[in-house]
């Protein structure tokens, strides 16, 4: 699914996959708790100009595969979606605060993994084949370019 988006002064295509779980995997994420979190999470991607590729809201986790801007670094993203998800649900479902008493609905951590339509072979074959001047340096200098 190629995807190049477009800002002022930039072009790219930058696909994120995210994972969290809910603290101590607790199965509640069912019923109206997941669908209020899938609407949270739409409202706060579109909020950050975020698009959800596709998703996935299950009893003890959630999964996106999302596009991303280039200004907002993974660790941001992933600070406000669990970070705005958690407050709203532990405000608008108050029985979780018994069983949430450190005021966190979501473990700590994630999982992400970037996504890209080239290999990391490719862009070193493309390296590769441009001019090489010392063989013992990988990040080297094109003599066309002097």
């Amino acid at each position: 699914m190629r995807i190049i988006r477009k800002g002022s002064h930039t072009k790219y295509e930058l696909k994120y996959h995210f994972a969290w779980i809910t603290k101590y995997r607790y199965p509640v994420l069912r019923g109206k708790i997941a669908l209020r979190v899938r609407a949270l999470v739409r409202m706060l991607c579109a909020e950050h100009d975020v698009i959800i590729l596709s998703g996935r809201v299950v009893p003890t986790h959630v999964h996106i595969f999302v596009s991303a801007p280039p200004n907002l670094a993974p660790a941001k993203l992933i600070q406000y979606v669990k970070g705005a998800t958690s407050r709203k649900i532990q405000q608008e479902f108050p029985e979780f605060k018994k069983r949430y008493w450190g005021q966190h609905f979501w473990a700590r951590g994630y999982f992400v993994a970037s996504s890209g339509t080239i290999t990391d072979e490719t862009i070193l074959e493309y390296f590769k084949h441009h001019d090489e001047q010392d063989n013992e340096d990988d990040f080297k200098i094109a003599r066309f370019g002097l």
